[in-house]
């Protein structure tokens, strides 16, 4: 009898009992993006313009990613290359400082668009489906097609900046939001303000995918089915909860990363080679060797209260001759 296999990593690596052909999305061409938005308009509401115009200084709080409109074309004499336009809409929270007293929060509407171009493929076949229906005619669902599809991965993005400008132009005129879009306000948008306005300085992470309806091939090892059972409701909660993990990570939180993207999706890698002095623990664990560079090792001595340092790499002779002029 063969062995079962379940799902997780796989040891011993038990060979596939059949090719089976599954209906899914294969991601045909994606791309990442780390980007810093730099003074992107803030369309205030009405009352937050009022406040705006007698504002000594601004602080931003936060933003928030409301929604992302995707737009995909065909690129003309080049076939299966698409352009996907991207248009984000962030609210924009920030406090007004007008003088004495507690700031007064703002809260407005920022825009930004984006394109780039990826490989979709080719082909553009009608596809037409049913859903079953027992003993009568079957639904038909609408026509559609196995174009390209965009799909656009993001975090709330992080406020970087703000800034107030004094200008007598309008700007916002030709701004056109969507009413659904500015049901997520309180009050009224300002887009055609001729007084002070407002920009903020945003960062954001992505990343943007064109996905294809294919059938794939694939090796399987069994159907799936569940080994667990479904728990019931126990007579005892305090039972239930002492089966609960303490939740170390709560009252001590990790301070060490997973992997070396984690430390670069972080930003971290933008301390380093600068003017100032970094302090790296475990910098293995990132996969990065900075220069210039002090290699600073601390182990424990032969007594509890012992600890022996090892300095190597740049100037490490002048680090420690002024470890031994400490010590003396």
């Amino acid at each position: 009898m063969p062995e079962k296999v379940s799902p997780g990593p796989l040891r011993g690596n038990p060979p596939p009992r059949e090719a089976v052909c599954i209906h899914t999305r294969k991601v045909y061409d994606s791309c990442r993006e780390k980007e810093c938005l730099r003074d992107l308009r803030v369309f205030l509401t009405s009352a937050s313009q009022e406040i705006l115009e007698n504002a000594i200084n601004v602080k931003a709080k936060n933003a928030e990613l409301l929604f992302a409109s995707i737009d995909v074309e065909p690129i003309t004499y080049n076939r299966g290359f698409f352009t996907v336009d991207v248009r984000y809409f962030y609210r924009v929270t920030l406090d007004a400082f007008c003088g004495i007293g507690r700031p007064k929060t703002l809260c407005g509407l920022a825009i930004f668009d984006k394109r780039t171009v990826l490989f979709g493929s080719e082909g553009n076949a009608r596809i037409f489906s049913s859903n079953f229906v027992c003993n009568a005619q079957d639904i038909q669902n609408l026509e559609r097609t196995n174009l390209p599809v965009a799909v656009v991965e993001v975090v709330n993005p992080v406020v970087l900046g703000s800034k107030i400008l004094d200008t007598c132009c309008d700007n916002g005129s030709s701004i056109d939001i969507p009413a659904e879009i500015c049901g997520c306000f309180d009050d009224d948008l300002v887009v055609n303000s001729e007084g002070r306005q407002l920009f903020v300085t945003l960062g954001q992470f992505s990343i943007i995918k064109l996905e294809r309806d294919v059938q794939l091939l694939i090796p399987a090892f069994d159907f799936c089915m569940p080994d667990k059972e479904c728990p019931g409701n126990p007579d005892d909660p305090c039972a239930l909860f002492q089966n609960f993990q303490f939740p170390v990570d709560e009252f001590f939180p990790p301070n060490s990363l997973n992997d070396p993207d984690e430390f670069f999706a972080a930003g971290l890698d933008e301390f380093i080679g600068g003017d100032g002095v970094a302090l790296i623990e475990w910098p293995e664990m990132a996969e990065i060797d900075p220069s210039p560079a002090l290699h600073v090792t601390l182990r424990r001595g032969e007594s509890g209260d012992q600890r022996e340092i090892e300095i190597e790499g740049d100037r490490a002779a002048d680090c420690a001759a002024l470890l031994a002029e400490w010590r003396a």
